[in-house]
């Protein structure tokens, strides 16, 4: 029951945007399956399913590497400018501060940006690291940084 039930949890991600746990509950009791809320959150942990930003500036759930997060540069200057609170670096890292709970996706923005001078980017809550390649590029990326919050 477990694998079907998961199998199925698949499907509907892939076919649909599932934004909640809830709305995964629901949309998997309408498909015949008699689930809680805390089945479908154990079903997501061990799927290792992920939230992705889409194209209205929400989250769904996505299976990992399945789904290519949406990233314009408009979406992410309006996103820096509304959540980062402060930009610190040394040698080559770049601290950014948000405000609590936007660090992550903030980060997957920059990570798929593409930027070649930031090598990766880890993610707390409110709090992001940019690694970049050279060290000579972090006053680059520091500027690029403050023009997209202007």
């Amino acid at each position: 029951m477990k694998t079907r039930r998961q199998m199925k949890i698949q499907e509907i991600i892939n076919n649909q945007p599932i934004h909640t746990q809830e709305e995964l509950a629901e949309r998997l009791r309408k498909e015949g399956f008699d689930v809680t809320q805390a089945t479908v959150s154990r079903d997501i942990k061990e799927m290792g399913l992920i939230k992705v930003p889409t194209s209205d500036d929400d989250y769904r759930y996505a299976v990992p590497g399945s789904a290519q997060p949406l990233s314009t540069p408009d979406r992410l200057k309006r996103r820096m400018r509304e959540t980062v609170v402060t930009i610190n670096d040394s040698e080559n890292l770049i601290v950014l501060r948000t405000i609590p709970g936007n660090a992550q996706a903030l980060a997957s923005l920059i990570d798929h940006s593409n930027w070649e001078e930031v090598i990766g980017t880890v993610a707390g809550d409110d709090t992001i690291l940019l690694v970049v390649k050279p060290i000579s590029a972090v006053p680059q990326v520091r500027g690029r940084i403050a023009q997209f919050m202007e």
